[in-house]
């Protein structure tokens, strides 16, 4: 059985930065794809960012581009996303996702993720 272990959330002003992590225990992934997506106050869920290895190929949600990074840290089993110059929008419950198998295109969406974390608040706001 796979869990994920999400840590790192926390309230920051704005133009802050945070970065979160995600841990996966139960399995080593040797190939496969691990995303953030958010769930703000009154919104959908929504996709943040995916990395997908092997060959990383990273991608991101439109508004998240040129401000968050996602990386991984294959000896942990971790993946990170660093959140840059943060925006009260970014507020939202922040959920990590992973797959043992290499999601080519459908990786903004919810389905194809096997394994998914308990979540992490992430607050911006002055």
């Amino acid at each position: 059985q796979v869990t994920l272990t999400e840590s790192g959330g926390g309230s920051v002003q704005p133009g802050g930065s945070l970065r979160l992590s995600c841990t996966a225990s139960g399995r080593t992934f040797s190939a496969g794809t691990m995303a953030w997506f958010r769930l703000g106050p009154g919104k959908d869920r929504e996709f943040v960012a995916a990395i997908r290895w092997p060959g990383i190929s990273t991608y991101y949600g439109d508004s998240v581009k040129g401000r968050f990074v996602i990386s991984r840290d294959a000896g942990k089993n971790t993946a990170h996303l660093q959140m840059n110059s943060l925006r009260p929008e970014d507020t939202a419950v922040y959920y990590c996702a992973a797959s043992p198998k290499r999601i080519i295109n459908s990786y903004v969406c919810t389905a194809p993720y096997d394994y998914w974390g308990q979540g992490t608040q992430v607050t911006v706001s002055s």
